[in-house]
């Protein structure tokens, strides 16, 4: 999850990579050419810029969308952003600016990549037991952001060949969240051998990051302790596991040194009652099921939990319960935990989207609408609401609403590429093509395919009429993208 150049809580083993390294090195390097590699400068030549960070994190999310299975459940995104943004204003980061990958894997691994990359496994839920020791990963991850480990690391690296580090960084990450092979192509074009350096923080950052980590914890009105904590629980994975170790130690090797000088450190800060938001709880049940066996192992998981004393009255596991319901196909069961919760909750979101949810499996369209409407006009702009009236009116076969729904999540979040697919399917069951065209252009451009954006604008603007005001913002659009394009042939 944390690493030098990029913060990582885990990689699989480099020897793969090292073993491939020759046979790869051709095809890879020319994929890197391919993808447009930002150049970072001559070895050695002091610390890269932000800008140059930027263009690196842009080229890290491309891989990412390509390769690496995302989580796209608007309600544990949102709960992401919050937590996320709650840290921010306390880490001394010069770019506040992130964009969130969330990586649909249950192994615990997080990272951070230079240009305000922030990436989170949904198994770190699964694993942080509380919401303090969930932020406190965060917080690490946030440290070395703040610090710019990557660039002072670089700095004391003098064979990294400037047009292979975003190609190196990617294949890292893509291993790493994907526990396989897709990344090996990405790493062993680059300087294989030299990888090895470039894997692990120095001690001086992991400890600088525990130690601005923690500060980050505490200022936001969160438990240091929680941090500690965790790195215990992933101590404690490793020897059950035995040689397989969590992701996250792989490149974060913990030692009880570090965890009793953490342990210390957060011991400094006043001791406070701090509760977790109920929130936390709440999505991680949502993900127990998602990554249950079964919907029936989840049924009986969640059922089971029930039956323990101190599980009366828990309305995290009432809800997990209800979603394993619903996953299984029984709504009318879903609906009933959720009701009640509601009774004693009746404004919480969660509650809220996860009834319309059962609704739509019900066929009970209306219902849903209405009860996300009125959900929507006590929450304006509500990401979680907005998608699930989208998904109401994608259902009813009203493409002209849904895509109204979704134009405005789209323009609030562009980086989020599962919302132009969406887009583009509402607009073709409006039978709106240029807003087909134009929904499309920008999935392909986040994903990397400019000439593909490229042709699906020049396609949106021969169907608009000489002069229009669309067709003026379609052109321009169509400008930036030859313009990157050339600039990515050029490169």
């Amino acid at each position: 999850m944390i690493n030098v150049l990029i913060t990582f809580y885990g990689y699989r083993k480099l020897s793969i990579a090292v073993a491939f390294a020759f046979l790869l090195a051709s095809s890879s390097f020319s994929a890197a050419q391919e993808v447009g590699l930002p150049n970072i400068g001559g070895t050695g030549g002091g610390l890269i810029s932000g800008h140059q960070e930027s263009d690196i994190g842009q080229q890290v999310m491309v891989s990412i969308r390509r390769s690496a299975p995302r989580i796209t459940d608007p309600l544990t995104y949102d709960y992401l952003s919050s937590v996320i943004y709650r840290l921010v204003p306390s880490a001394p980061l010069e770019n506040r600016n992130l964009t969130l990958a969330l990586i649909d894997s249950p192994a615990i691994n997080a990272f951070a990549v230079p240009g305000g990359i922030v990436g989170v496994n949904g198994g770190l839920f699964l694993n942080a037991a509380t919401e303090q020791q969930f932020a406190s990963v965060l917080a690490h991850e946030l440290a070395h952001l703040s610090q710019r480990h990557f660039a002072r690391r670089l700095e004391q690296q003098e064979t990294s060949a400037p047009l292979t580090i975003a190609g190196m960084i990617a294949g890292i990450v893509l291993s790493a969240v994907t526990q396989s092979d897709i990344g090996i192509a990405a790493i062993a074009g680059t300087q294989a051998f030299a990888i090895q350096n470039m894997l692990a923080y120095s001690r001086s950052h992991e400890q600088e990051a525990d130690r601005v980590g923690l500060d980050i914890l505490a200022t936001a009105g969160m438990d240091p302790r929680g941090m500690p904590e965790m790195f215990e629980i992933m101590m404690r994975q490793n020897r059950l596991q035995g040689n397989n170790m969590p992701e996250y130690l792989s490149t974060h090797p913990l030692t009880q040194n570090r965890v009793a000088d953490t342990r210390n450190r957060a011991e400094q800060y006043p001791e406070k009652t701090i509760r977790d938001a109920q929130e936390y709880h709440l999505i991680r049940s949502r993900l127990q099921v998602h990554y249950a066996a079964s919907p029936d192992i989840a049924v009986d998981t969640f059922e089971s939990h029930l039956e323990k004393p101190e599980a009366q009255g828990n309305e995290a596991i009432r809800y997990g319960l209800a979603c394993a319901y619903l996953s299984n196909k029984q709504p009318e069961k879903a609906a009933g935990i959720i009701n009640e919760l509601l009774a004693n909750n009746p404004g919480r979101i969660t509650f809220k989207v996860t009834l319309a949810e059962i609704r739509i499996q019900e066929k009970k369209l209306s219902e849903a609408r209405s009860l996300l409407k009125e959900a929507l006009s006590r929450n304006p702009d509500n990401y979680p609401i907005t998608s699930s009236l989208a998904d109401v009116e994608i259902a009813a076969g009203n493409g002209t609403r849904a895509a109204e729904y979704l134009k405005q999540l789209a323009r609030r979040m562009p980086q989020q590429e599962s919302l132009w697919l969406r887009l583009a399917e509402a607009e073709g069951m409006a039978r709106n093509i240029v807003g087909v065209h134009r929904a499309r252009a920008e999935y392909n451009a986040l994903m990397g395919d400019l000439e593909s954006a490229q042709r699906q604008l020049r396609q949106a603007q021969e169907k608009l009429p000489a002069g229009s005001a669309q067709r003026q913002v379609v052109s321009e659009r169509l400008s930036e993208i030859t313009s990157r394009l050339q600039m990515r042939r050029n490169s």
